[in-house]
């Protein structure tokens, strides 16, 4: 994803299901989301990284606080 990309909006209408097929569903997609937690997670978190506050570059530099300068 793009840093300027804005998050589509879309609707899903989801049937209802029984209470023992809502939770199989669930734990499936848990199982999804670990297996590509585990495939991609340092290339997750090397962009997480890349992007994160402490990787800003000012070009200003009285745009980046000085470290005793209180946030409030």
């Amino acid at each position: 994803m793009r840093p300027d990309s804005r998050p589509a909006t879309f609707t899903i209408n989801l049937p209802p299901l029984p209470d023992e097929a809502v939770i199989e569903i669930q734990d499936f997609l848990f199982e999804i989301l670990e297996l590509f937690e585990t495939h991609y997670g340092r290339q997750i978190q090397r962009f997480l990284d890349d992007y994160s506050g402490d990787n800003i570059v000012y070009s200003n530099p009285q745009a980046n606080p000085a470290d005793d300068d209180p946030p409030f």
